[in-house]
């Protein structure tokens, strides 16, 4: 006997965070991911501690896949090695929905930034590279870019950071990535701190910066 593996397609809800600015807008879109076994509302932490972003409209994506983490709590990831190309087009088509969505119900702007921690800075060029809408800017921390794109033209400007001491992305392929970035030609800022795998304040003032230079 023989067996076979098989899919099948599903519907499930995604959750996502959203925090307005006050005023009328049109107002930029600053749309973050979380790293692995966390929460939206970790991601939306480290989005309103960005200096300045209390002008942007906030959107936090939390990832589809659900679980209990290490300290037993809930927490999500993006995804894993099985299936992967299926669930990379299931996740592109879930943050296009929600940008739809936003763009559709809220006073939004053309100006849209992706912000990735850890396992979401993946997501973050993903969603740059292979979703419907162009980012004007892309800001990354704890985490590599996908080595499967040839161009990372559509992520336009890149702000890539890392704490010196975090194990999970070492500098050897922090210096890829940025090597990556110089060969492309993609205009690109580094924010390399005095810490491990966190979100860390000299990164957010970093982020805030690069924020201010795509909408000042």
């Amino acid at each position: 006997m023989v067996v076979q593996i098989q899919t099948l397609q599903t519907l499930i809800h995604g959750r996502y965070l959203v925090n307005s600015p006050h005023g009328t807008g049109p107002f930029p879109l600053l749309i973050g991911f979380h790293g692995y076994g966390e929460l939206a509302e970790q991601q939306m932490e480290r989005l309103q501690g960005i200096p300045g972003s209390n002008q942007w409209l906030l959107c936090s994506i939390q990832g589809l896949h659900a679980f209990y983490n290490r300290y037993n709590e809930p927490g999500a990831g993006w995804m894993t090695g099985m299936d992967r190309e299926k669930r990379i087009q299931e996740n592109i088509r879930y943050i296009d929905s929600i940008v739809e969505k936003l763009v559709q119900t809220l006073p939004v702007s053309k100006t849209i930034v992706y912000a990735g921690f850890s396992q979401g800075t993946a997501m973050a060029c993903r969603a740059a590279i292979l979703g419907k809408v162009e980012p004007l800017g892309v800001i990354l921390l704890g985490g590599d870019i996908p080595p499967e794109f040839d161009s990372l033209n559509r992520c336009q400007k890149i702000l890539i950071g890392r704490g010196r001491r975090d194990r999970f992305y070492p500098y050897s392929r922090w210096r890829r990535d940025i090597e990556r970035l110089k060969k492309s030609g993609l205009a690109h800022q580094t924010c390399e701190f005095d810490a491990g795998h966190i979100w860390h304040m000299e990164f957010a003032k970093a982020a805030g910066s690069f924020l201010s230079e795509i909408r000042p």
